[in-house]
């Protein structure tokens, strides 16, 4: 099995080195890429839906960017211990009928020795926004990495 580096216990450095991974492979919203990060059997809930393994993973993946659209998100290490990571982040996509929507959400995060997630718990809420609102747009550019996300 090939490790996933920064490996557990996570210090502050490496926990948020793997926050800002996650939210870079995210932002690809290239399904397949971003389920290598988690284990074969990892097991997610995301709002109401329950997920195990890569495969489901990446069917869900795959419908939600086919959803949402101009996805463009940003976590924030919210904290950590050991093997776990708790993030807030927020992300921002336009439906099939051109609105546009704030998310935000809290995620729980486990994960096992080689660095990949075992367990992921999401719980989001979406908010209505103008384009006019819109504050993320795209991947996050070097110079925003680290800052922390306004709560409006």
């Amino acid at each position: 099995m090939t490790d996933r580096p920064p490996l557990p216990p996570f210090t502050r450095a490496s926990a948020a080195q793997k926050v800002q991974a996650a939210e870079d492979a995210w932002n690809t919203r290239d399904p397949h890429r971003v389920a290598l990060a988690y284990a074969r059997d990892s097991v997610w809930r995301n709002r109401d839906t329950f997920l195990t393994g890569r495969a489901e993973i990446v069917e869900f993946l795959t419908a939600k960017w086919a959803r949402e659209r101009e996805y463009a998100l940003r976590k924030e290490l919210w904290a950590h211990d050991g093997n776990r990571i708790a993030v807030r982040f927020q992300y921002e996509c336009r439906d099939a009928d051109g609105r546009w929507w704030r998310s935000y959400g809290n995620e729980l995060w486990e994960f096992d020795e080689h660095g990949l997630m075992t367990r992921r718990e999401a719980s989001i809420d979406d908010v209505p926004i103008t384009e006019g609102e819109r504050r993320i747009h795209g991947p996050r550019p070097a110079a925003e990495r680290g800052r922390s996300l306004p709560l409006r």
